[in-house]
């Protein structure tokens, strides 16, 4: 299943877990990597496989999940 044109969701790579275009790098991966302090040419540079859109689709599809309606109690 595609997420996004980049992320997919595949059972059977990674236990499922969103990743980049299929491969064994998962999306939280790449927010781990920037979360602690590496900075996008770090990242390409370590993973040659990773392009640069792969990360911004990597934000996107964090942004997207937490993005979610909050529906507060009448009281």
């Amino acid at each position: 299943m595609i997420v996004a044109s980049r992320v997919t969701i595949d059972p059977e790579v990674c236990g499922g877990r969103p990743c980049i275009r299929g491969l064994r790098i998962r999306v939280k991966d790449i927010l781990d990597m920037l979360a602690g302090g590496a900075t996008r040419e770090e990242i390409l540079t370590d993973y040659p496989y990773i392009e640069d859109a792969d990360i911004t689709a990597a934000l996107q599809y964090a942004a997207r999940a937490i993005d979610h309606p909050v529906i507060a109690a009448a009281e």
